[in-house]
């Protein structure tokens, strides 16, 4: 039996005109992850991640503090919906970057909308991809590592989205429920899965033992 790490990213820049860019915080969450790692002994066979600028990123900062990865297979089915998109298409007035609070919530309030009417075939935001498509490309990566690494240890750097997606595929979860899941996965975080050939399990989500301790390193956007 194999088992596949999926991380999300570090820290991003949130509000920021390029969010696709690791803030200063975000390097360290990853370095943080391969040094813990590190210590006790992990080590990957195969390393998948998507093709975004942040998730390259992540890549390079866990393989720093881990003393090196195997080189990636660039998956952009791993890639992260684009969330300003999302929120357009149920919400065509202006949307400023969000800097206060209030701002902030009312943007996941959007967001939230936003991804149960794609979801839900009720909206297509511009540039994207259907919902179907997407999970396809999330159900697409999981294949790929069943059908070519059995009894391995596997990496998968990617996003809070399809990361949110590949958990509810092997839970049978609910839309809503993927939502829920997607908004709660912290920057770094690693689920696991327990996998063979012809499935797979979950058997952890959401960690963060690498910053424990460090409460002021643990973001979620």
């Amino acid at each position: 039996m194999g088992t596949l790490h999926l991380v999300r990213h570090g820290q991003a820049s949130f509000g920021a005109a390029d969010y696709d860019q690791l803030s200063p915080l975000g390097e360290q969450q990853c370095v943080r992850l391969g040094e813990h790692w590190k210590q006790r002994g992990q080590r990957f066979d195969a390393v998948l991640r998507g093709s975004l600028k942040r998730h390259a990123q992540s890549y390079a900062g866990i393989a720093q503090g881990l003393g090196g990865l195997p080189e990636p297979l660039v998956w952009p089915g791993l890639n992260e919906y684009d969330s300003e998109a999302v929120v357009r298409a149920i919400h065509p007035g202006p949307l400023p970057h969000p800097k206060t609070a209030e701002e902030v919530r009312q943007h996941f309030r959007l967001l939230r909308e936003g991804l149960l009417a794609w979801m839900r075939a009720e909206s297509r935001p511009e540039g994207m991809p259907g919902f179907a498509e997407f999970s396809a490309g999330v159900a697409g990566a999981l294949g790929h590592v069943r059908a070519h690494h059995a009894g391995q240890q596997v990496l998968i750097v990617s996003s809070g989205g399809p990361i949110s997606v590949a958990v509810s595929q092997v839970l049978a979860a609910p839309l809503e429920s993927t939502i829920e899941l997607n908004l709660r996965i912290r920057n770094s975080a690693v689920s696991e899965f327990v996998f063979t050939p012809k499935k797979h399990a979950l058997l952890s989500f959401n960690s963060l033992a690498h910053l424990d301790g460090a409460p002021d390193m643990q973001t979620y956007a």
